[in-house]
């Protein structure tokens, strides 16, 4: 039985991989900074809590670090872990930056010292390109706009660097936005499908929103953490651009949302300069070819499609 230790598994993705790797007959180990008083929700919510073992790990403390892949000794680890909103890291950048970087860096530093032969992966973002003219591959060029986009580059040329002077089995998806019920509301897709949700209900009149002329390739996240899995699964390692390779501005987003309820979006949403990132990116391309042709992924779920999923699933939630 392979083990597997997902580190950062309370997220979005952390939850979905960690379903996805059950059921291909894994050892899950799941951590979080503390284990004891995380309530794990997602892990409830998509009903393996109970399946998985949980411990505490702090990534910035490489003494935990070690001690925890020493204890468990897993094949595979998937660092997830990290500061993962881009609004948030222009408020707080000195925590991103540590736990985004200096976390990387320990993760692989531990591997590296316990010398075992474990495949290591690492959660990129498409946050490192800034603003696309064109669909980003993985030989585009790094020019972040953001605290968290200026650490996840970090991050990946760490990856890089541990790769290839110390042949580690260690890669990076550079994951374009993906999806699921499972967001957090300070996501703007998130506050949009909860927004149009209960709007559709009447219990709210209006939503505030900030820039709508971003352009973003939007997925779905469980499709996303497949793209995970099958890259520690090859035999040399590698760095995939992973998206749905469509891509359509916020507004289109928001008008997709509201005409699922037919209603006229203008009427309903409002601009508050608040939302309005300090440096935002204009637009994101991807071009998620080499994922296709060299590890067999391609999204499935996207555009219009993603966003009546997204409603379809809130709908269905008891958090309305």
């Amino acid at each position: 039985m392979k083990k597997a230790l997902i580190i950062g598994v309370s997220g979005q993705d952390g939850a979905y991989l960690a379903k996805l790797l059950l059921k291909k007959g894994y050892k899950v180990y799941g951590s979080s900074r503390d284990s004891y008083s995380n309530q794990f929700a997602n892990l409830r919510f998509l009903g393996i809590y109970n399946d998985l073992e949980l411990i505490s790990l702090s990534v910035k403390d490489f003494g935990s670090v070690v001690q925890s892949i020493n204890k468990i000794n897993p094949n595979e680890i998937y660092n997830l872990a990290g500061q993962s909103s881009v609004s948030l890291s222009f408020e707080h950048p000195v925590e991103t930056n540590e736990s985004i970087v200096i976390g990387n860096l320990n993760i692989l530093e531990a591997i590296r010292v316990v010398n075992k032969p474990i495949r290591f992966y690492n959660a990129g973002s498409s946050e490192i390109f800034g603003n696309l003219k064109d669909p980003a591959n993985e030989d585009t060029y790094i020019d972040p706009k953001s605290p968290y986009g200026v650490a996840k580059a970090a991050a990946y040329y760490q990856v890089v660097n541990y790769r290839e002077a110390y042949n580690l089995f260690s890669c990076t998806g550079i994951l374009f936005n993906h999806e699921s019920p499972l967001r957090r509301s300070h996501f703007v897709t998130a506050k949009i499908i909860e927004g149009v949700c209960k709007i559709h209900l009447k219990k709210i009149k209006k939503i505030k929103l900030g820039n709508l002329n971003i352009i973003r390739d939007w997925g779905w996240a469980p499709e996303f953490v497949e793209a995970m899995w099958k890259m520690l699964q090859e035999e040399t390692p590698n760095d995939y651009v992973i998206g749905t390779g469509l891509s359509m501005s916020l507004e289109g987003f928001v008008q997709i949302a509201f005409d699922f309820f037919n209603l006229n979006w203008r009427d309903y949403v409002e601009f508050d300069k608040e939302f309005v990132r300090p440096s935002d990116i204009k637009s994101g391309y991807c071009d998620p070819s080499k994922a296709k042709k060299q590890i067999s992924w391609e999204a499935k779920l996207k555009g219009e499609n993603l966003v009546r999923k997204l409603i379809e699933c809130q709908l269905n939630s008891s958090a309305l």
